[in-house]
């Protein structure tokens, strides 16, 4: 399973990417829109053949669960407009710190009905290490963005 979830990772910065330099050409709402679109349709269509039993459960589920969509808007919004600005490393490096402190957060308070996991050293120590990569890639790709920009 482990594996599968990389490759979703991988498969997600790909997108990213993708999604930076079309919302270069295009725009980034046109760019962000045109990738919902095409994820609705797509996910409607995987729940209409697959899972249609569940699909009812939309209208009984909890509200506050329901604000998980807007924060998938939030995200590929910030997102299509800093890929081509920090570059594909830069910006997956820093969405991944803010999945990490927020996943250490909602696993140390138990958020959203999930099951408490302690935060203890190691959980620290890798923030800890994730905060370096950030500077270091951040600062690596700010250099080669402002010459590129001087050329």
């Amino acid at each position: 399973m482990l594996l599968v979830v990389i490759f979703g990772g991988a498969v997600l910065c790909a997108q990213s990417s993708i999604n930076g330099r079309l919302g270069s050409a295009v725009g980034v709402l046109e760019s962000s829109w045109l990738t919902f679109v095409m994820g609705t349709l797509v996910s409607f269509l995987i729940a209409f053949f697959f899972e249609p039993h569940h699909s009812l459960n939309l209208f009984t589920a909890p509200r506050w669960q329901l604000t998980g969509a807007f924060f998938g808007v939030a995200y590929m919004l910030i997102v299509v407009f800093a890929m081509p600005r920090l570059g594909a490393a830069a910006t997956t490096v820093a969405v991944i710190s803010g999945q990490l402190v927020m996943s250490l957060l909602i696993d140390n308070f138990g958020w959203f009905n999930n099951t408490v996991i302690t935060m203890d050293e190691s959980r620290v120590a890798a923030l800890l290490l994730l905060a370096i990569a950030l500077f270091c890639i951040y600062k690596s790709s700010a250099t080669a963005i402002i010459q590129s920009k001087s050329n």
